[in-house]
């Protein structure tokens, strides 16, 4: 994060959490599995995720635009695609019990990223950062990011920073081989003085942390 402009270009993402009524969840991950194709036709999806850990019930998707014109584009586009409407939105709106959108930018230090390999897990993270953004905890944040990536055990994928949502937030998404092997890095991380020193000076801007282990689905680009 930096005190001037998050990146040179205007490009976004749009961070879609659903919450499926727990009797749905399979049949809306079966669903998903077999059409968000037509989804994806419209516009580049990031990724598609159900949680494991940390949550329940629940399914994170992730989208691209290259700005605000290019997605209500899309989603005008959307709303007028049979296919679409009729073989997913119809059905799968009555699964569902709380949808939640925001938009977030790359940090102007992240480029997202892919992991070296499918079959892994992703772990999500949320921080809710003080009032102030980044000229006030920005420099201190990457800073603990970084001495996390200088571990070895992870591989950062992004570092999205709210422009509509909850303000002042951070998501962080890392890509682990399995829960088994994150669990070691962090053990490891724990004893590292470099990673300690630097997430006690992060802390000090921190008002709350959460994180959720997600599976990509099938459907999911980054997987």
């Amino acid at each position: 994060l930096a005190t001037g402009p998050r990146q040179d270009n205007s490009v976004f993402y749009e961070i879609r959490t659903y919450d499926i009524k727990p009797s749905k969840m399979k049949e809306f991950v079966e669903m998903a599995n077999k059409y968000f194709h037509l989804r994806a036709a419209h516009s580049e999806m990031v990724g598609i995720w159900s949680a494991e850990l940390g949550a329940m019930n629940k399914v994170v998707h992730v989208w691209k635009y290259d700005n605000f014109a290019h997605r209500a584009t899309v989603r005008h586009a959307l709303a007028n695609d049979k296919d679409w409407q009729g073989k997913f939105i119809s059905p799968a709106l009555p699964l569902i019990e709380k949808q939640y959108n925001e938009v977030a930018y790359l940090v102007p230090w992240c480029q997202l990223g892919k992991p070296p390999k499918e079959g892994g897990v992703y772990e999500w993270v949320t921080f809710q950062m003080k009032p102030g953004g980044p000229a006030l905890w920005g420099e201190a944040f990457q800073a603990a990011i970084n001495a996390h990536i200088n571990t070895g055990y992870t591989k950062l994928i992004g570092v999205f920073h709210t422009e509509y949502g909850f303000l002042n937030t951070v998501h962080v998404i890392w890509w682990n081989e399995s829960p088994d092997h994150r669990a070691a890095g962090r053990h490891r991380a724990h004893e590292d003085a470099r990673v300690v020193a630097a997430v006690r000076d992060s802390v000090r801007f921190l008002e709350s942390q959460q994180n959720m282990l997600l599976i990509p689905l099938p459907c999911s680009s980054l997987k």
